[in-house]
């Protein structure tokens, strides 16, 4: 009798990897490494822990952590039991934090007491009916290493199932309150199958995790051990640190945010360092200024590919390192072509395509897409509207299927009755020689309803003018896009995934006026 094959869910493809090369050492980090074998039974000691905590399938596991091979493990003990995952940003504030612990209805929370301390004892204190493990010395909750060395030697159990909530990924509550992202186990299967058969990982990677494995650096992990590869771990961005592992470890492959890309390039050791083993510098979260992605490809190598995707569905389009090409400068403002997992259409505000070549809002369907926003129907309704998820972000696509990203729908400045998308302007400024960096947003204005304002960070050691700097958008984009006011300063805010905050920024020239600040 024929048989439907089941899909397999993500623990499981997660121990299948680590089956694999015993012998190997899967993660690496200043001071220790840990190998394939000695992982798998890390994470069948932590089962033990958390199955005699009395912890439930269906339950909610929190993590506050920095980049740590023994928090990885935690999390995919607590998915093969059937528990649901969520890690709290190492960035947020005890607000934000407390927030997400209410909201995912947390029992349980893993801290990093070596990193974080001090938070995780404001956590406990202000919430007494959370269950506490720790990672190093702490006042509070209960020592997680020496619990399972205390266990013994185990087995691994597998509880999952591809249609069990696996993660609640918060967004970044750049748009209004965070919202808890369900993602089942199938689809982070699927994320891991998509990401290997699409990018151009190296056959035997040896990744530099540098940003928080609780994100987009995170969903590597897989993909990396599924090659028998290494995840070196570093627990901070820092330039220096990033420069000298590469080199001394002959690191192939990286994931970064423009901001950091930025830093990297702008640091002096840049030159002083042998980066030659590396072939894979992925990008996302943010669209990099053509200039400075020109700029990278020069001084570093031409490894660069951008990704896109987005809590609610990841991934979503790469632009692989062939498009990244001096020649076709055109490509640099594009994020590439849609991956395996997902269909796309761009669809305009009554829900219809668009005609080739017209920007619609990018709306996705697939087995990587979220299950729902957590707890929250009607916000699920509104982001699934005519059957597909609605990414928020405007985009273009060429002849052969190629996604430009226009802007995000929120950001769009109308001034006078025109419809004006940031992006461009900021790409513009950014290829003044005198500007480092650039960012826009609609500021109110009598007359025109709202007008365009841009924040630049100069170059070291340059000293541009407003006059100058306006002169440049206009000749190159007309005068409906060059900013009426520029503003100098000398950093920007970002949120915690490293983003230029928008929203921080509209607030401030906002309070008290009706356009919301979303």
């Amino acid at each position: 009798m024929q048989q439907t094959a089941r899909s397999i869910s993500h623990h499981a493809l997660t121990m299948r990897a680590l089956a694999r090369h015993p012998q190997r050492i899967a993660f690496r980090w200043d001071g220790g490494q840990l190998g394939y074998a000695a992982t798998t039974a890390m994470i069948a000691g932590f089962q033990k822990v958390f199955d005699d905590a009395g912890l439930a399938p269906g339950q909610c596991l929190a993590l506050l952590t920095a980049n740590r091979a023994e928090t990885w493990c935690a999390g995919v003990a607590a998915q093969g039991l059937g528990l649901m995952i969520t890690w709290l940003h190492p960035l947020g504030s005890l607000e934000s934090q407390r927030f997400q612990l209410e909201d995912s209805e947390a029992v349980a929370l893993i801290v990093d007491a070596d990193h974080f301390g001090e938070r995780g004892g404001e956590l406990a204190v202000s919430m007494p009916g959370l269950r506490v493990f720790r990672l190093g010395s702490a006042d509070y909750g209960a020592d997680l290493l020496a619990a399972a060395a205390a266990a013994g030697a185990q087995t691994p159990v597998d509880r999952s199932a591809p249609d069990l909530i696996a993660t609640l990924n918060y967004t970044g509550g750049t748009t209004g309150r965070s919202k808890g992202v369900a993602r089942s186990s199938l689809g982070l299967t699927r994320m891991a199958i998509d990401i290997l058969a699409d990018f151009e990982i190296p056959n035997a990677p040896r990744y530099l995790a540098i940003a928080p494995i609780s994100h987009v650096t995170g969903t590597n992990v897989l993909p990396v051990l599924l090659r028998g590869g290494t995840v070196h771990l570093l627990p901070r961005f820092d330039p220096e640190r990033i420069l000298e592992t590469v080199a001394a470890e002959r690191i192939n492959f990286m994931l970064m945010v423009p901001t950091m890309i930025y830093g990297l390039l702008d640091h002096p050791a840049l030159g002083r360092h042998d980066l030659g083993s590396l072939e894979l510098l992925l990008y996302g979260a943010s669209a990099m200024a053509p200039t400075r992605l020109l700029e990278g490809i020069e001084r570093i190598g031409p490894v660069f590919s951008q990704l896109y995707g987005q809590t609610e569905c990841y991934p979503i389009a790469v632009m692989p390192r062939a498009d990244h090409d001096p020649t076709h400068p055109e490509r640099f403002s594009a994020c590439g072509f849609p991956t395996s997992g997902v269909e796309v259409r761009l669809l305009d505000d009554a829900g219809q395509p668009v005609a080739s070549g017209e920007p619609g809002e990018i709306c996705v369907r697939g087995p990587v897409v979220m299950q729902e926003y957590w707890r929250q129907p009607e916000q699920t309704a509104a982001a699934f509207a005519d059957g597909w998820l609605h990414t928020g972000d405007i985009a273009r696509a060429d002849e052969v299927g190629r996604l430009y990203i226009v802007d995000r729908k929120k950001d769009m400045i109308v001034s006078g009755g025109f419809n004006v998308y940031p992006r461009e302007i900021e790409d513009t400024l950014a290829s003044h020689p005198a500007v480092g960096m650039a960012t826009v947003v609609g500021v109110p204005d009598e007359k025109w309803g709202e007008t365009v304002l841009a924040l630049v960070i100069p170059r070291e050691g340059a000293t541009p003018s407003a006059e100058e700097l306006i002169a440049h958008v206009r000749e190159r984009k007309g005068s409906l896009l060059a900013p009426k006011r520029i503003e100098f300063v000398d950093a920007l805010p970002l949120t915690p995934l490293g983003k230029v905050d928008k929203k921080a920024i509209r607030a401030g020239y906002w309070a008290g006026r009706e356009r919301g600040v979303g």
